[in-house]
Parts: structure tokens; C-alpha cells; sequence
């Protein structure tokens, strides 16, 4: 039986990583991502919904969206499932979170705050390099000289990690790890490293739903295997249809090469009246 919640669904993520009360577990993942580069003390949550100017324009609402001690912003987001235009997304999300940053009148002379995109992905995206994390920044093309920080992509590609408990290297690898591997253990590893991870093990133990939390896990849970019956579905209808496509190629080039159609159906497990099609 399942003793921790999956935080891939909807409600689990949001149970880890958006409750105020449990803000040091996000605040801990974030010095764990950004190590070397900047440590955060504290983090203020924000309305996760960006209103559109006028009634036409598109609304934005995040997963968890939160500012530091510093002001500078963080959008975090899960995506289980592959979406057209998914880069361009990111990219109208962070920008919509620093035009928000504009203020009326002439005092205000443009000085933003760094916003970052970090994005879970339970897919790989294509046309990059297979690797779990992925950094995109503004830069210059030739020399990679940093042009701004105020936008910055976190990719996490999780289908990519393939570390066991005991290779886990460092604490973002530990995140991984059990954040992708959480619904199948019956114990949080990583406690005495991090006391983080207990705190974690308290509140994503399934028996520790109330029953309204525990009505909505449910729902989630459901809509999330769905959504992966659906892709699977997808995924092997688009294979069968490459296989046929392929079948029938090589069954129009052996027509016309004059092999007989009992020999064809033979090779490529066509129909007799397929091939007469052809």
C-alpha cells in the first residue's frame, strides 16, 4: 500500500511546496538549486493569478509564485504531461511577472528584480541536451557574457535522473530523489543529513490527510493517471500508425517492383485487399 502522497499530482505538489506553514521546505529546495550563487532566508508567497490588463488578454496562474527578502521573484512550476510551445510559455510567464513590476508615474526608473522560472518536468524537452538541469540566461551569443540576471530558466528534466539513494551526491540530487521516488518508499531517506526531510516525511504521509485534504488528494491523484492512460494511449497510437505507415511503403515498393500480392501480404502482414489498394 502507497504511504506518501505522489508530488507530481496537483495537490501533492502544492501540499510540499505551497503552504506558508511548510515555506522552509521550499526555501530549503531553492538554496539547494541556487547553491554557490545566492542564499535565501525567508520567502513571501504572492497571488499565484495575474489578471490580464483589459478583458481580452490571457490571465497567468502559477503553481507557486513567491518573492525573497530581497524582492526578487520565483515561479515554480510542475508539468507532467508535454505541451506545444511549452519553452514559449515559460518564457510569457516570466515575462508577465516582470511587466508586473512597472509603476505609475516618473520615479520609477526600471529597477527590476530578478525573477526565476524552475520547472519540473515528468518529460524530457526536446532539441536539448539530455540532461536533468538545464540553466538558460541572458547572455551575449559570441563571448557568453551575462547581458541581465533578471530572467533566468531552471529546467529539471526528471525522467533524466537515474541516481540511487546512495549515489545522491549533494542536496538537490536528494531532492530528486525522493521527491521522484516518494510514492514507492515506505521511508524518507536523507533525515540525519537534513532534518528537512522529516519535516517532509510528517506531512506527505498520506495518514496524515485530514479527510477534506484527503477527499481533494483523491480527485488529484485520479486526474493525474488519466492524464498518463491518455499519453500512453497517444504514444502507442502514434507508434502503430508509424508501423503501418512503414508496412505500407514497403508493400507499394514490392508492387511496383512486380512481386505477386501473396508474397507482399506475406512480408508486411497486409490484407490481400490492402494491397490491391496500393
Amino acid at each position: 500500500m502507497t504511504k506518501f502522497i505522489n508530488p507530481f499530482t496537483d495537490v501533492g505538489f502544492k501540499r510540499i511546496f505551497g503552504q506558508e506553514i511548510n515555506k522552509d521546505l521550499l526555501i530549503d529546495f531553492l538554496n539547494s538549486l541556487l547553491v554557490g550563487e545566492r542564499h535565501i532566508h525567508d520567502i513571501q508567497f504572492l497571488d499565484k493569478e495575474i489578471l490580464g490588463e483589459t478583458v481580452v488578454d490571457r490571465n497567468c496562474i502559477y503553481d507557486i509564485y513567491c518573492t525573497d527578502e530581497n524582492g526578487e521573484q520565483f515561479i515554480v512550476e510542475m508539468q507532467n504531461r508535454r505541451q506545444a510551445f511549452f519553452r514559449e510559455r515559460s518564457i510569457y510567464y516570466l515575462a508577465r511577472a516582470i511587466s508586473r513590476q512597472g509603476e505609475r508615474g516618473l520615479n520609477w526608473q526600471f529597477n527590476l528584480k530578478a525573477v526565476y522560472g524552475i520547472f519540473f518536468m515528468n518529460f524530457r524537452l526536446e532539441d536539448i541536451k539530455p540532461k536533468l538541469r538545464t540553466d538558460i540566461c541572458l547572455e551575449d551569443r559570441d563571448t557568453h557574457e551575462l547581458f541581465s540576471d533578471k530572467m533566468r530558466f531552471i529546467f529539471l528534466q526528471l525522467p533524466l535522473f537515474d541516481k540511487e539513494e546512495n549515489e545522491c551526491e549533494n542536496n538537490l540530487e536528494r531532492w530528486i530523489y525522493v521527491l521522484k521516488n516518494m510514492e514507492t518508499l515506505q521511508r524518507l531517506p536523507f533525515k540525519a543529513r537534513n532534518t528537512v526531510f522529516q519535516k517532509l516525511e510528517d506531512i506527505v504521509d498520506i495518514a496524515s490527510l485530514s479527510k477534506e485534504d484527503r477527499i481533494k488528494y483523491d480527485e488529484s491523484i485520479k486526474v493525474y493517471r488519466d492524464n498518463l492512460v491518455t499519453e500512453l494511449y497517444a504514444v502507442q497510437q502514434g507508434i502503430q500508425q508509424g508501423i503501418q505507415q512503414n508496412q505500407t511503403d514497403i508493400a507499394r515498393r514490392m508492387k511496383a517492383k512486380g512481386y505477386a500480392a501473396t508474397d507482399i501480404a506475406d512480408i508486411t502482414g497486409l490484407s490481400l485487399e490492402m494491397i490491391t489498394t496500393l
